[in-house]
């Protein structure tokens, strides 16, 4: 499952409480164009109404080789296909504890183009100072376990 793309920032500035995945209703030039790797999820976010889930300003840049295309918005929204259950354990998430979907990364499985999604929470500044600060701390004592290892 090669990645298209991938939120580089999702992790950074949401807690995600749960991973999904659904699929992406594409045209033919869309589908082409992400798999050409023409996809940003900066910015992007997922909303839930009446007949779905859909993915709001993911931009899919224009397919060169598919000639002049009229009228084409590379981000306008595009549907999501999930289960019915999933659908309204999402919506049930979403408005009893506030939480918000975030798209992660695109990629293609089987020839078709999914997106795997989290109900995340926002984090605040302070939270992802402290998330840096334990990751760096981490990130020391393997070195020191590692030089502690080798020095053996």
């Amino acid at each position: 499952m090669p990645n298209l793309t991938v939120n580089k920032y999702a992790k950074s500035d949401y807690d995600l409480v749960e991973m999904m995945e659904g699929g992406l209703v594409l045209t033919g030039a869309e589908v082409k164009s992400t798999k050409a790797g023409n996809i940003k999820l900066q910015g992007a976010f997922l909303t839930v109404e009446q007949n779905g889930l859909w993915l709001k300003n993911a931009h899919i840049g224009r397919y060169k080789p598919a000639g002049v295309q009229e009228e084409y918005d590379p981000t306008r929204s595009r549907k999501v296909l999930v289960h019915k259950k999933e659908l309204r354990k999402i919506r049930q998430k979403k408005q009893s504890e506030g939480l918000t979907i975030v798209p992660i990364r695109v990629y293609t499985k089987g020839g078709l183009v999914k997106l795997e999604f989290a109900i995340a929470r926002g984090k605040k500044k302070y939270e992802k100072r402290e998330t840096i600060k334990k990751r760096d701390v981490e990130r020391s004592m393997k070195e020191e376990m590692k030089k502690r290892r080798f020095a053996s």
